[in-house]
């Protein structure tokens, strides 16, 4: 049994008047990448100069404006990339370069050494400031801790003087979620009087979830109350950074948005330390879902998907929300039904907002396409084999039929696992269009000068066992002509109990489908058979022959 007794619930906020619950957020936050630095210090392999360039490059095409390119002066592969982005010339103008580092002058100036050329930047210093890393691991008082801030910002602001280029500060006391908000509030008071913002020139108080300790709410409050009691809060950029070791990131950082945080800062897929840093796709995406422009060019996940694998040599799960192979799939036959049906219903109503049931949003939105909405296993359902029929080939099957046929490839799917289209239109040629015996339509004349009255007369050629017969009957039509000649024939009382047809594509050389369900009268047996011509009557007969040597083979 777990031994629950060797943990303790942590502390939540004492907030009573909270107002994040009944805000909405109504744009997008300034968005932070974090990729190349905690993104990177993650990595089993880090990248390495040219994978990282290819990385920034992909964040600037994603309209990034803000991103953290590294520590500089804790590596050498650090502190090089950066001096590669400035001599390539590859910063845009409007985006700024952001570096973290340490409360120590050698780092510091080290750092500002590294931003030589740099035309706008942020500097990113930090500390911890929680009760159990002030005990265990720096062993001070508070007290101490915040100097370490305040000689920080100090030394930011020296070095900065002589910068020709424009600097911003931000502060992370780091391990927020862990230091009392009295505690936190004073460190960032401190450092924002010693740095002395404006509202033209503001700091960076950067609010990190360093380890995710409780529910998201509580992080909301807890970014709630320092946002209300921050000194001149028009002078602060209020950020967010949250980590994902509970599994609520991406909740934590919305609530955070709706408490009163500017900024976010995360990774593509959460790739971070542990568990991970927030998501920023996901994010993004959850806001475009709402009808909220994300400010970001995310309209090729499929692009994202590719440099992030082979940059960070990480695989995105498949059921990873909207970048995940898996998550615009449905195998439950209930959700194929429902999907398809949805997406007729938009087509049928030429509506131009997405309403699909099962699918947030529409997969093209995003560069992933509808084939792989539906796949089918055994737990898809009859509609779900529609589906796929309607999509992937274009046959509308009657939907009478569509359990005639789930049914055939649901005694495959029970045997191998998924069916691929391929298969599943393997069969159907094999059931219904191919079915060879033990008769075989060759061909059929309509005698329009010859009807009498208002009977067509049909003169019918096909095999019975490889043996060729030439037959001549009457009907009301040509399906009921040539019918009445198999009828008569064959010796089988049968009755078309439906007849549906339609185009399977365009053009001159287009061809048709017709489908005719059929009884046997004599052992109550009724089935479907199907027709495909370019002569919607030779579709029509070839049904018919379709359906009776299904009756009389009792294919299923």
């Amino acid at each position: 049994m777990l031994n629950y007794k060797r943990y303790r619930k942590v502390p939540v906020v004492n907030l009573k008047s909270r107002q994040w619950v009944d805000k909405k957020k109504k744009k997008a936050p300034i968005w932070c990448s974090v990729d190349l630095r905690d993104g990177n210090q993650a990595l089993i392999e880090p990248m390495v100069v040219e994978e990282k360039i290819e990385m920034f490059q992909l964040l600037t095409k994603l309209g990034f404006k803000e991103i953290e390119v590294g520590f500089p002066a804790a590596s050498q592969i650090e502190f090089d990339f950066l001096r590669e982005l400035v001599h390539r010339n590859l910063i845009p103008d409007d985006v700024t370069i952001q570096v973290l580092v340490q409360c120590r002058e050698h780092l510091i100036k080290r750092t500002f050494e590294s931003l030589e050329g740099v035309k706008k930047a942020i500097v990113h210093i930090y500390n911890s400031t929680s009760t159990l890393q002030r005990d265990v691991v720096f062993q001070m008082d508070k007290e101490e801790i915040k100097q370490i801030a305040i000689e920080g910002t100090k030394l930011v602001k020296k070095y900065a003087n002589n910068f020709p280029g424009e600097i911003r500060l931000e502060y992370s006391p780091e391990s927020f979620t862990g230091t009392e908000l009295e505690f936190a509030l004073d460190i960032c008071t401190a450092v924002q009087e010693e740095w002395n913002p404006t509202k033209e020139n503001k700091i960076i108080i950067n609010l990190p979830s360093t380890v995710e300790m409780n529910t998201p709410n509580v992080y909301a409050d807890q970014i709630e109350w320092m946002n209300t009691h921050f000194k001149n809060r028009e002078t602060i950029i209020l950020s967010v950074h949250p980590h994902n070791d509970r599994g609520t990131g991406v909740a934590s950082a919305e609530l955070a948005l709706l408490a009163g945080a500017d900024r976010v800062e995360g990774t593509l897929f959460g790739n971070g330390e542990r568990t991970g840093n927030v998501d920023i796709v996901n994010l993004a995406y959850n806001m475009f879902s709402q009808g909220i422009d994300p400010q970001l060019e995310l309209d090729n996940v499929n692009e994202l998907v590719d440099v992030y694998e082979r940059c960070c040599k990480m695989q995105i799960p498949p059921r990873h929300p909207y970048a995940g192979k898996l998550v615009f799939t449905a195998f439950s036959g209930s959700h194929q039904d429902a999907i398809n049906k949805g997406i007729k219903a938009m087509n049928t109503r030429n509506s131009q907002i997405w309403e699909v049931p099962y699918l947030p949003i529409d997969p093209s939105d995003i560069g992933r396409e509808y084939e792989p909405i539906v796949r089918i296993n055994s737990q898809s359902g009859k509609g779900g084999v529609a589906f796929v029929m309607d999509i992937y080939f274009g046959y509308k099957l009657p939907k009478g039929m569509h359990k005639e046929f789930a049914d055939v490839i649901q005694k495959i799917a029970e045997r191998q696992g998924e069916v691929s289209p391929d298969q599943i239109m393997e069969q159907f040629n094999a059931c219904y269009i191919n079915s060879k015996g033990p008769y075989e339509f060759v061909s059929c004349k309509i005698s329009d000068n010859l009807v009498s009255g208002s009977e067509t007369e049909a003169t019918l050629l096909f095999k019975k066992n490889n043996e060729e017969y030439c037959c001549i009957g009457k009907g009301n039509g040509p399906i009921d002509a040539v019918k009445n000649i198999l009828l008569r024939e064959l010796g089988i009382k049968t009755k078309v109990l439906d007849y549906t047809e339609h185009a399977l594509s365009a053009g001159s050389s287009a061809k048709a489908a017709a489908y005719i369900h059929m009884l046997d009268e004599d052992t109550g047996k009724e089935t479907y058979g199907v027709g495909v011509s370019s002569n919607i009557t030779r579709a029509s007969i070839r049904a018919i022959f379709s359906s009776i040597n299904r009756l009389v083979q009792g294919n299923e």
